[in-house]
């Protein structure tokens, strides 16, 4: 699959402004995904990306904005119906079922077969994770936890997704698992499926983005190309520490 001449963002968020509880986290995010692409939501801790996706995904009390999925509005949607619509969803902790093998949790992801998605069986699965291909048996709560982050993206998969956002694939993992997550990011641009990861490593984003967001205290800072980010040092030094 490939990019779409002239057809809308798959994902579209307008001011978009959300709470946890009293506390205001975001603040007028405007943020879009092209169909076929890869966009990196970079950003100190704390910076909001991980509600960002949370809001997104319908996963927050209070959101207000616009947010579209494939052109439709999709705010205020529960977090199931945003699945079933064919938006994955990796969340940083990771949430495998520690008491099903890794078949077993594959086969709760599973989704019927989406138009315009790419097809997941586990043997293609396997194809990206060969770690997993080999512990088919295993216990989630038996695994390290570089090979359950692997479990939950392979069980995101299953679900034929048209996009997914991937929340912080590189924290915590061994730096094999990083070139393999950075492996699979690229596999899956290749197939057409449009991924929105967020992430602190700058160079784990450059090496699989295509476009940069940077969010600082719940605000967007910077828009643009990974090749005009690495162009400006002076907005990595001041929002992401480099």
């Amino acid at each position: 699959m490939t990019r779409t001449a002239g057809a809308p963002p798959i994902v579209e968020v307008r001011g978009l402004r959300a709470w946890y509880g009293p506390a205001q986290i975001l603040f007028d995010i405007d943020l879009t995904l092209e169909r076929g692409s890869v966009v990196a939501l970079m950003g100190r801790n704390g910076a909001g990306k991980s509600t960002t996706f949370k809001a997104i995904m319908g996963l927050l009390g209070r959101v207000e904005g616009t947010i579209r999925f494939e052109g439709n509005d999709v705010r205020g949607r529960p977090a199931w119906h945003m699945a079933r619509a064919g938006l994955g969803y990796v969340p940083e902790d990771r949430r495998i079922f520690t008491e099903l093998t890794v078949m077993e949790n594959l086969a709760v992801g599973r989704q019927p077969r989406r138009d315009d998605a790419p097809f997941w069986t586990p043997e293609r699965v396997f194809e990206l994770f060969p770690n997993l291909g080999r512990m088919r048996d295993r216990r989630g709560g038996e695994m390290s936890g570089g090979e359950q982050q692997m479990l939950t993206v392979a069980r995101t998969l299953m679900g034929n997704p048209r996009a997914i956002l991937l929340d912080e694939p590189s924290e915590g993992v061994a730096p094999v698992i990083v070139e393999q997550m950075a492996s699979m990011i690229l596999d899956l641009k290749r197939e057409g499926l449009s991924v929105l990861l967020s992430e602190q490593d700058p160079g784990f984003a450059g090496a699989v983005s295509d476009r940069a967001c940077i969010l600082d205290r719940g605000q967007i800072r910077f828009d643009g190309t990974m090749q005009s980010l690495i162009a400006s040092p002076d907005i990595g030094h001041a929002y992401l520490g480099l």
